[in-house]
């Protein structure tokens, strides 16, 4: 019993408590969705609200949280201080670190020239948001204050038009919001990354948002493309106008958008001269890109590259070989190039703490609703202060009656605590009044003072009256707004920097048909996976083909330089390439292998090959099982340069032989058991689908499979008509009169 009293008093000393840690260092099985639901949801939750996703002022927590700093250290108005002292008074309500909140300070910097309408007014090196390698200087050495505009974020803060809630320790208050005069959700590039969804939110031009929103609060069936034009980037770029692709942004917001280079040709030094990008691109990624290009051989136009960008912006001079041809270059460094790319739109926004994929028309509806709330607030916040100045007035209104005996009041009475209720009781005013008019100097108690204050009360009671009126009329709210998006407009809007560029029928054009010379040429593939390409010149001098040591020719026919290839491997897959791409080559030599060239995948093996120039046609496809797929070549073909397709066929049976047919024709077809029909292709129908199984063609009895097949001219099927099916499927007959049919005329 002593031990025991000895084991539970060290236990208290040392704060162990018999049984805590009950179960510690078992192993529980807990099913894999309630350890995501438990664990990693809230931490999801977390980091879309808290974080990635900009809310309806156009902010996310970390910018408002830095504005919001700045503006408490008064940098609205006077110099700049510095970079660093900023940060560190932002960690009062940011506590991510400083790096993190100078980061975001950079890229809100007029110096940094990411934002349309920067929020920062800096001094020093902010980097450049078109350049990836230029870096921001550290911010010691850096000054900053707010601009102008963001006189329109906080105004009116300090009346209640927002929501505040204390910081992280406790210690002081934040806004939830900004209540900003105009879009600004729209108006500057907001882009985040939040878990299993993104944002991107691309920036429109002041004016037109401002005209486009009175234009919507006035007419809800209004169209924002007579107002709104098009996005606007702080570094200007031109935008491919696609109509149909902006209305829909503006409704769904989502689309892509494609933005290209802004450029000029200089005769005198025969270099083109890049001064604007599109915003997603980087003058790194497009040299390198150019450089690469040149030396695989695809751009032979271009001399040499320089990136001339300074302090006077950016510059990439590109050097031209005699005779090139500036516009049909730029049109080839457009298709290959980040001279021109696209912007995502997914314009994914907080709207009450839950994050929503919204339109143009959307996202200002949503705007208008946010800023009515905040202009309610003012409302009710000044209403409040001049009913509470009218009822000092009023009180100081009695005291006029006989201001001797107020006087008399105060010095006739005997504490000081008994001042307010003997005034009270001697005018009929209320505690609050009396206290007004306690605290009024003994110099102030004359009539011209105490007439100069009432005369303000007829005053007071209009401006309470039409206050009053404005919380009853949404319509006299949104009039408010209008005024205020009217002379934000007028202050801060500014010109265009992003223009358009027309484009019509290039997009479909053939991308390489203008530099790819055409000619004939016989191409041969091995069953090796060789592929020669060689003229008939070439042939005429010698046709004897070389081979490696056991290979074979699987395939010979004529084509064109300019020609598309198709090679079909044994894993479902297509690979695309030209014939331009393969150089022309003698019988001598033993061609390029196309596994290599094509960078086939791991264990990946060509099968067949099919050459095209207008993707007409037929290929037929005989599996191992009897069926046969009849897919237009035009399933083939792709707007973009992709050079793989994948589900190039059915692989739920072996694939026997790929065949190419113009127009219907026959079908020969041999079994392992030894039969064979012949059947016209007509009677398949074609099937969109490049993955579909195919139609029965060839019944086949248990354990026989499909050998071969083939293509036969008209001629050899009458020879062999009596193997010739009506319809399909058919076992047909035993091939007994035919030694080998690889022996027929193909």
């Amino acid at each position: 019993m002593a031990n025991k009293k000895k084991q539970d008093s060290a236990e208290q000393k040392t704060g162990a408590v018999s049984g805590y840690i009950k179960g510690a260092g078992q192993i529980v099985e807990e099913q894999i969705p309630l350890t995501l639901e438990k664990n990693y949801m809230p931490y999801a939750v977390s980091v879309n609200v808290s974080r990635s996703f900009p809310e309806i002022d156009g902010f996310k927590p970390s910018h408002r949280k830095l504005l919001y700093t700045m503006y408490k250290m008064g940098l609205l108005q006077g110099g700049r201080t510095k970079s660093a002292n900023v940060v560190g008074r932002t960690m009062q309500l940011n506590p991510h670190g400083d790096a993190a909140i100078y980061e975001t300070m950079v890229r809100l910097a007029r110096g940094n020239e990411t934002l349309l309408h920067p929020y920062v007014d800096s001094k020093g090196n902010f980097g450049k948001a078109y350049s990836r390698d230029m870096a921001y200087a550290a911010s010691r050495y850096t000054e900053v204050k707010l601009e102008p505009i963001c006189a329109e974020l906080f105004k009116d803060i300090d009346k209640e038009t927002v929501q505040f809630v204390p910081n992280y320790d406790n210690t002081m208050q934040e806004p939830t919001l900004l209540p900003a005069t105009f879009p600004s959700v729209l108006v500057n590039a907001n882009v985040g990354i939040g878990v299993a969804m993104a944002s991107a939110v691309c920036s429109f031009n002041l004016s037109e948002i401002c005209e486009t929103t009175i234009a919507l609060i006035r007419n809800p069936d209004f169209n924002a493309l007579e107002t709104l034009k098009g996005p606007d980037f702080a570094g200007g770029a031109l935008m491919v106008y696609d109509e149909a692709e902006l209305e829909n942004v503006y409704k769904t917001g989502r689309g892509s958008l494609k933005f290209r280079a802004k450029w000029s040709y200089d005769k005198s030094n025969n270099c083109i001269d890049v001064t604007e990008i599109p915003p997603t691109a980087t003058i790194e990624a497009i040299i390198e890109k150019i450089v690469s290009l040149v030396k695989l051989g695809k751009i032979k136009e271009v001399s040499y590259i320089r990136d001339l960008t300074d302090r006077n912006g950016l510059h990439i001079a590109i050097d031209l070989k005699r005779g090139t041809d500036p516009e049909k270059l730029m049109q080839k460094l457009f298709r290959s190039t980040p001279l021109q790319d696209t912007y995502a739109c997914n314009f994914n926004i907080l709207i009450d703490g839950y994050p929503k994929v919204m339109g143009v028309y959307e996202i200002i509806n949503e705007w208008v609703r946010f800023r009515m709330g905040c202009v309610k607030r003012r409302t009710e916040f000044d209403l409040k202060k001049k009913k509470g100045r009218l009822h000092l007035l009023q009180g100081l209104e009695k005291i006029l009656l006989d201001i001797d005996k107020a006087v008399s009041i105060v010095r006739n009475t005997e504490n000081e605590v008994d001042v307010v209720p003997n005034l009270m009781i001697g005018f009929g005013i209320d505690e609050q009044q009396a206290e007004y008019v306690a605290e009024i100097k003994l110099r102030h108690l004359n009539r011209e003072y105490i007439l100069n204050r009432t005369k303000d009360i007829s005053t007071l009671t209009e401006e309470i009256a039409d206050l009053e009126d404005v919380l009853g009329s949404d319509r006299r709210v949104r009039n408010i707004i209008v005024d205020e998006l009217k002379e934000v407009s007028k202050k801060y809007g500014q010109p265009r920097k992003t223009q358009f560029v027309y484009v019509e029928g290039e997009e479909n054009a053939d991308e390489e048909a203008e530099s790819v010379p055409d000619y004939p040429c016989r191409m041969f593939l091995t069953e090796s996976g060789y592929f020669k390409k060689i003229t008939p010149q070439s042939l005429r001098m010698s046709s004897v083909q070389k081979l490696k040591e056991g290979d074979e020719v699987a395939l010979e026919f004529d084509s064109a330089n300019s020609a598309e290839l198709l090679f079909f491997t044994d894993k479902a897959t297509v690979y695309k390439s030209r014939a331009s791409a393969f150089d022309d080559t003698k019988a001598s030599s033993l061609g390029e292998y196309v596994p290599a060239k094509l960078s086939f995948g791991e264990g990946e093996s060509l099968f067949s090959l099919v050459a095209t120039t207008d993707y007409k046609g037929y290929l037929l496809f005989v599996f191992e099982n009897g069926k046969v797929a009849k897919v237009p070549l035009s399933a083939y073909e792709t707007k973009t340069n992709r050079k793989m397709l994948t589900s190039a066929y059915s692989d739920k049976s072996k694939l026997v032989s790929i065949c190419f047919t113009e127009e219907n024709s026959y079908l020969l077809m041999k079994s392992s058991n030894g039969r064979m029909l012949i059947f016209s292709t007509a009677l398949m129908l074609p099937k969109t689908s490049r993955s579909t199984i195919g139609v029965a063609a060839m019944t086949l009895k248990a354990k026989s499979v499909v050998e071969r097949a083939y293509i036969i001219d008209e001629e050899t099927a009458k020879k062999y008509s009596k193997y010739i099916v009506k319809s399909i499927p058919s076992a047909g007959p035993f091939a007994k009169d035919i030694e080998d049919p690889d022996q027929m005329t193909l």
